[in-house]
């Protein structure tokens, strides 16, 4: 298991018994966890945002931490935080990341994520000019989401 998984699944675990709410303090964890404090950034600014339905504060210096709280939302509100957080262009690499998250957060259904995954994919793509691709895909990417609202 790669060190950004452990990290990952140390502060799920922490949010997990905390009912939604872990508060971190970076050189700390680090220690615990036997890496340097930037992984703990890198985990907490990848995996840990508000597209994938989390609130991040911090707080520097002697006393600070890092605060992160697991939002709860309908499905039908974190769809359209989604569709709102794609903007009007988005990568295949990032889409797909978001399908991940998506699924694994049972936002979607797997089927329902393996569908969109080929259509927004850069081979389904393929006949769309390069520099508007992203922006094609964003579009089929936000209608989809929105028909998956009931």
């Amino acid at each position: 298991m790669r060190m950004s998984d452990i990290v990952a699944s140390y502060i799920i675990d922490m949010l997990d018994s905390q009912e939604g709410n872990a508060e971190i303090q970076r050189n700390e964890l680090a220690n615990i966890l036997g890496c340097v404090p930037s992984q703990i950034n890198y985990v907490i600014s990848s995996r840990f945002t508000a597209e994938q339905g989390y609130i991040v504060e911090s707080r520097r210096g002697g006393g600070g931490y890092i605060r992160i709280t697991r939002v709860k939302m309908t499905r039908s509100n974190a769809i359209m935080h989604i569709v709102n957080s794609i903007g009007d262009k988005i990568d295949n690499n990032t889409a797909v990341l978001m399908l991940e998250n998506m699924s694994n957060q049972e936002i979607i259904s797997p089927d329902t994520k393996a569908i969109m995954t080929v259509a927004i994919s850069d081979r389904t793509l393929a006949d769309v000019p390069k520099n508007i691709r992203n922006i094609v895909r964003a579009s089929l990417f936000k209608n989809m989401l929105l028909s998956q609202i009931v």
